[in-house]
C-alpha cells in the first residue's frame, strides 16, 4: 500500500492528523506500514513531535471524526453494573465530561499542571472521566488498586507528595485515619451520592462546573501517569510513564497485541489500578476509536463473566491467567457468546493445560503477552501468528527484546537467561521514564545497553520467547536449575488440580527441593490425600524431566497473590524458608 504520510518528515508541530486520515481512510493499514517510518523518527530525535496531549491530539480528533459521520455508531465507553445499571458515552460525550470534570480539578481545587492525584476507585465511569480530566489538565494521575489498606495509602500519599486523593465511600474513612500524617495533601475528593466531612463531592462538583476548557499544552515526555509497581518483595516503587510512552506508542504498535479497529469492542478485567487497565481499557483501544467495555465487577465470579460475554458484543477479552484458569472449570456448553473472537492474557503464563481447555470448549486460543509496568507490552502472540503453548510470543516491534547473561551478553537461542530489552543508545518508546525519587534504582535497571527485566527465560531458533520464573523464584536443587512454571503445568494437567504454585524448600541433603501447594479442584474429592500427593508426583515425574519433581506436597484453600492475580510465591517461599 502506497503511504499517504511519512512520519521521517515530520516536524516539532507534528499532530495526529494524518495518521489518523490514513487509517481512517484505509482501514486495512496496519501498524506495520508504519515501521519504517517509526525507525527513521528513532533515529532523529528531532522529527519526534515535541507536544503532545492524548485528550487533544487522540480523543478530541475521534470526536470531530464521530461528528462527521466518519466512525462507526460505536459507543467509545460502555459501563454496565450488572444490576440493570448502564453508561454509554460517544467521544463528544467524553470530552464534554471530561471538560468539566477538569475544571472541577484545575478551578475547584486548584490542581496546576504537574501536581499529582491519587486515584482509588473500582470500575465506575468516574475513574476515566478523571484520567481523562487529569490529561486535559496535565496533572499526573497514580491509579490505585481498590483493595488498599489504610497503610497501603499512607505510604502512596507520603512516597508521592500527591496534592489531591479521589476515591469512594469504602476508602474515604481510611484516608481519613492517614490524611493528618500527609503534609502535601491538600483535596479530597469523593465519588458518593451523599456527603462526608471534609470531602469535596466530586459528582456533585461535576453537575455545576462548566464544559467550557482548554487542554494544557503538554510536551510529549511530560508524566501522565505514576504507578505502583505490584511486586511480591520490598516496598512498591514508583514508576512514572509519559504522554509519549503511554499516550504515544500506541499509535505505531497498538495493532500488535490487540488488532483493534473502530468497531471492536474491548474488555479487559483488570483492577483500575494495574498498568494493564490504562494499556487495554483506556490508551490502546482509543487510540483506533474503539469501544471500551467495563463491568463494575465488585468480583470476579465465573457466572458474571460467562454471562456478561453471552449477553454483550465484546470482541476481545483481556485477562489474567487465573480468570481463564478459573472459567474452564465451568461447563461452558450452556453459553454462547455473542461475538467473542479474541483472547488475551498476560501478567504471568498461562498452562498450556489450560489453553487447550479453553480451545476445547470455546473454539478460541489465548493469545499470551508479556510486558512488565516500567516497559509496556514486550512480547505478544500476534493475531494469525502460530501459537506455542507455554511461550509469550515474539518480542513486538519497536523492542529488541533478548536474552542475556549476568553481563550483559547476548545468548544463543534455546540458552536460559534473563529477559533484557535494549535500551541505548536510544530507549524505545514505550519505556517509563524513571522510578521516581530513585535515580540509583533507576540506574540498577539496566545493564550495559540493556533493560533488565529480572525474570527468566529463553528464546527458541524461531523467536519465540519462553518465562521460566522470576530470579528469585528459580529453584536449584542438587545442581539443577528448575523453574517452577514448568512444574506447575504438569501438575496443572492432573483433574484434582485446580491451581498450584511451586516453591523451594530447604532440604538437609539437597540444599533445596521442590515444593507444590496445591489447591483442589472444586469437583474433585478424595479422602486419602496422602496418596493423592504421590499421585502427583508420579505424574510429574511422566510429563515432565523426573528431576523435577515436588519432593514435597502441601494442599491448601487458596493461594496468596498481589491484587492483579500473580501468585505471591515470596511469601511461600519465606514461609518454607522459615521467614515470615
Amino acid at each position: 500500500m502506497k503511504m499517504l504520510f511519512k512520519l521521517r518528515t515530520l516536524k516539532s508541530s507534528w499532530t495526529l492528523k494524518s495518521p489518523f486520515r490514513a487509517f481512517h481512510e484505509h482501514p486495512g493499514l496496519r501498524a506495520s506500514d508504519l515501521y519504517s517510518q517509526y525507525e527513521s523518527v528513532r533515529r532523529g530525535a528531532q522529527e519526534m513531535p515535541k507536544y503532545f496531549n492524548f485528550a487533544s491530539d487522540v480523543l478530541d480528533k475521534w470526536s470531530e471524526i464521530e461528528k462527521a459521520g466518519k466512525r462507526p455508531s460505536n459507543p467509545a465507553f460502555w459501563w454496565v453494573n450488572g444490576k440493570g445499571g448502564e453508561v454509554k458515552w460517544s467521544f463528544e460525550e467524553l470530552g464534554f465530561l471530561s471538560r468539566k470534570a477538569a475544571n472541577v480539578l484545575t478551578k475547584v481545587c486548584g490542581l496546576q499542571k504537574g501536581d499529582r492525584v491519587i486515584v482509588i476507585l473500582p470500575r465506575v465511569p468516574e475513574w476515566w472521566l478523571v484520567n481523562v480530566a487529569c490529561m486535559r489538565a496535565g496533572v499526573v494521575v497514580i491509579p490505585g488498586i481498590s483493595q488498599l489498606t489504610a497503610k497501603d495509602i499512607l505510604y502512596r500519599l507520603q512516597a508521592s507528595k500527591a496534592t489531591c486523593i479521589i476515591t469512594n465511600d469504602t476508602l474515604a474513612p481510611a484516608v481519613d485515619s492517614v490524611a493528618s500524617e500527609c503534609q502535601f495533601l491538600k483535596t479530597k475528593l469523593i465519588v458518593s451520592k451523599g456527603s462526608r466531612e471534609g470531602w469535596l463531592n466530586f459528582t456533585e462538583l461535576l453537575k455545576n462546573q462548566s464544559a467550557d476548557h482548554s487542554c494544557v499544552k503538554t510536551r510529549i515526555q511530560d508524566p501522565v501517569c505514576i504507578f505502583f509497581t505490584s511486586g511480591t518483595t520490598g516496598f512498591p516503587k514508583m514508576v512514572e510513564h509519559s504522554q509519549s510512552s503511554l499516550g504515544f506508542r500506541p499509535l505505531l504498535s497498538e495493532r500488535y497485541w490487540l488488532d483493534l479497529t473502530p468497531s471492536d469492542i474491548i474488555w479487559s478485567t483488570a483492577d483500575t489500578g494495574w498498568i494493564v487497565t490504562s494499556l487495554a481499557s483506556l490508551f490502546d483501544p482509543w487510540v483506533f476509536g474503539s469501544c471500551i467495555f467495563v463491568h463494575h465487577l465488585p468480583q470476579i465470579e465465573s457466572a458474571t463473566i460467562l454471562n456478561t460475554l453471552s449477553r454483550h458484543p465484546v470482541g476481545t477479552l483481556v485477562g489474567a491467567p487465573t480468570l481463564f484458569r478459573m472459567l474452564v472449570q465451568n461447563d461452558l456448553s450452556s453459553y454462547k457468546f455473542m461475538n467473542l473472537k479474541h483472547c488475551v492474557s498476560g501478567g504471568e503464563p498461562v498452562n498450556p493445560e489450560v489453553m487447550e481447555q479453553w480451545k476445547s470448549k470455546t473454539g478460541l486460543d489465548i493469545h499470551e503477552m508479556y510486558g512488565q509496568t516500567e516497559t509496556g507490552i514486550i512480547c505478544s502472540v500476534f493475531k494469525g501468528m502460530k501459537i506455542k503453548p507455554g511461550s509469550m510470543g515474539k518480542a513486538v516491534p519497536f523492542y529488541d527484546v533478548q536474552i542475556v547473561d549476568k553481563n550483559a551478553n547476548i545468548l544463543p537461542p534455546g540458552q536460559e537467561g534473563e529477559i533484557a530489552v535494549r535500551s541505548k543508545p536510544i530507549r524505545p518508546l514505550g519505556f517509563f521514564s524513571k522510578y521516581v525519587d530513585n535515580p540509583k534504582k533507576t540506574a540498577a535497571s539496566e545493564r550495559g545497553d540493556f533493560f533488565v527485566t529480572g525474570d527468566r527465560g529463553t528464546m527458541d531458533e524461531d523467536g519465540y520467547f519462553w518465562f521460566i520464573g522470576r530470579d528469585d523464584d528459580i529453584i536449584i536443587s542438587s545442581g539443577y536449575r528448575i523453574g517452577p512454571f514448568e512444574v506447575e503445568s504438569a501438575l496443572i494437567e492432573h483433574p484434582a488440580v485446580a491451581e498450584t504454585a511451586v516453591v523451594s524448600s530447604p532440604d538437609p541433603l539437597r540444599g533445596e527441593v521442590v515444593k507444590a501447594f496445591v489447591v483442589l479442584s472444586s469437583t474433585f474429592s478424595c479422602g486419602d490425600l496422602k496418596s493423592l500427593a504421590h499421585e502427583l508426583q508420579e505424574h510429574v515425574k511422566k510429563t515432565t524431566a523426573p528431576y523435577k519433581y515436588p519432593r514435597k506436597v502441601e494442599f491448601v484453600q487458596q493461594l496468596p497473590k498481589t491484587v492483579t492475580g500473580k501468585i505471591k510465591r515470596n511469601e511461600l517461599r519465606d514461609k518454607e524458608w522459615g521467614r515470615m
